[in-house]
């Protein structure tokens, strides 16, 4: 386990301190997330960056003088550092930097799972250091392991910059057709058009806890960050037979890298393909506010903003204050709180949803052929059936379905 010492640093154009102190916790858990053994924590304050160190010649040496006394590996900043920035400073402190982007991309590279997922963790790597290549020159190669250096992209930056173009462009592509496959499968599923529910929300605020306790699955729950990278899909049934698709996806954080939010683009589609967004809000942390505004910012990049959203105040189960949760319901009309670990008040907010999918599904009844028994198949797997009674002449079936699958059958109507 790898000694780190955390600093963050405070720019004048940055906010209130208010937001240092919650990049300050943000960058320790992630740090924790990471496998660092944290042993000291240090905040700056600058007026601007400087080109050289991003921090005064003298706030460098003092953090070298630290790490020698401390026998730290790592320094780890809350900010985001460029080629020459880095280069410098792993020179005058003799040690391992990383910055907040390359930390979150750790995680992810621990985080993926599927070929997909890794060639997004990839991508993102490679294109965040291409451009660092100018800083580090062969210093970018670390064989040698640990935070910062994880990930099925780090022996390619050995390779030379077309090289490495090359590596991205392939990935791209790879990617692209991935995409091509998802919207072919998706097209598919819209000819029976099982509403989707994607769950999106801050990292750790609760979504695989909620996932679970909706579809009585097992998805790995954890107390780190970026637990769920490749999306988890379940069909489900809703307390009124509507049968609908719910998706987990990534946890968001404040100020997502951009091209981190491009390269999982193609995971991200789910959430802008949706017909519902449940957005889970852990309302017992103190920075719920800013947690909840990341997120809209997120949606807000991906072009989902406007989609149909039930808000979920998640985890009141650690709330002793019971007139604070009142306040987060007056704050958030239409909000639902909720417990997911301890499944308190699910079943309101399965209400919420089903108010929101009105419409997707209708009660028809129909007459079908003898013949056609795979339109009977069809029905009992996208739709709920109320009442069927086998006659010589055909099946009479009373069912609630999808929309759209009821606008296929409807010559059979009665």
């Amino acid at each position: 386990m790898e000694r780190a010492f955390l600093l963050t640093v405070k720019l004048d154009f940055q906010k209130t301190h208010r937001d240092v102190e919650e990049a300050q916790r943000e960058l320790k858990e992630l740090a924790l997330t990471a496998g660092a053994d944290v042993v000291r924590e240090e905040f700056c304050h600058r007026p601007q960056a400087t080109s050289n160190l991003y921090v005064g010649e003298g706030k460098a040496r003092d953090m070298a003088a630290a790490a020698l006394d401390e026998k730290i590996d790592v320094v780890i900043f809350n900010n985001d550092l460029s080629g020459t920035q880095h280069k410098n400073l792993e020179q005058v402190l003799g040690i391992k930097v990383v910055d907040r982007t390359q930390l979150i991309l750790d995680i992810f590279a621990r985080r993926a799972r599927s070929p997909e997922g890794k060639a997004q963790v990839e991508l993102a790597q490679l294109e965040y250091r291409l451009p660092r290549l100018s800083g580090k020159g062969t210093e970018l190669s670390r064989l040698g392991g640990g935070i910062g250096t994880r990930g099925p992209g780090e022996q390619k930056l050995e390779e030379d910059r077309r090289r490495i173009r090359e590596r991205i462009v392939r990935l791209k592509a790879e990617l692209k057709a991935i995409g091509e496959r998802r919207r072919a499968l998706r097209s598919r599923r819209d000819e029976i058009s099982l509403p989707t529910i994607v769950f999106v929300g801050y990292t750790s605020a609760g979504k695989s806890t909620l996932f679970n306790a909706l579809t009585k699955s097992a998805q790995t729950v954890s107390a780190g960050l970026f637990t769920t990278l490749d999306p988890l899909t379940r069909a489900i049934q809703l307390s009124n037979n509507q049968k609908v698709v719910l998706s987990d996806t990534v946890g968001f954080i404040r100020d997502l890298p951009h091209h981190l939010v491009e390269a999982f683009k193609a995971t991200l589609e789910e959430v802008v393909q949706a017909d519902l967004l449940v957005h889970v809000l852990d309302v017992s942390s103190p920075y719920v506010g800013e947690h909840y505004e990341s997120v809209c910012d997120v949606l807000e990049e991906l072009g989902a903003h406007d989609k149909k959203v039930v808000l979920a105040l998640n985890k009141i189960d650690l709330m002793d204050d019971k007139e604070r949760v009142k306040r987060f319901e007056k704050r958030y009309p239409g909000a639902v709180a909720i417990s997911a670990l301890q499944k308190r008040n699910l079943d309101e907010l399965v209400r919420h949803m089903e108010r929101h999918l009105a419409g997707y599904s209708l009660e028809i009844k129909l007459r079908l052929p003898l013949a056609r028994m795979d339109l009977i198949d069809l029905i009992y797997s996208q739709g709920h059936v109320k009442d069927v009674v086998y006659g010589e002449d055909g099946v009479l079936v009373t069912a609630l379905l999808p929309a759209i699958v009821a606008e296929k059958l409807k010559e059979y109507g009665v």
